[in-house]
């Protein structure tokens, strides 16, 4: 089945996941991305998504590519949709 919307939880555990990686806090990725800190911890717990600019910002900080943790994004969401 075909699902037309993007799970904020998906995409909050992959920005936490690359967060952890790279062993830094979420006040320091949110100082480095120039976004709020609650912002931010809003994302991770899946609670909001975040605009391609605020994605952006976060994958500069975390010095990755943005196509990489869309493709993480990519990867749960058929790894979810196959275990349903």
């Amino acid at each position: 089945m075909y699902d037309s919307k993007l799970n904020p939880v998906i995409v909050g555990q992959v920005v936490a996941e690359f967060r952890k990686k790279k062993g830094i806090s979420q006040e320091v990725l949110s100082g480095f991305a120039d976004i709020g800190r609650t912002h931010l911890s809003a994302i991770e717990r899946g609670e909001r998504k975040p605009t391609l600019e605020t994605l952006y910002r976060i994958s500069k900080a975390l010095d990755v590519k943005m196509s990489d943790i869309i493709t993480e994004i990519e990867k749960q969401i058929e790894k979810q949709k196959n275990s349903c």
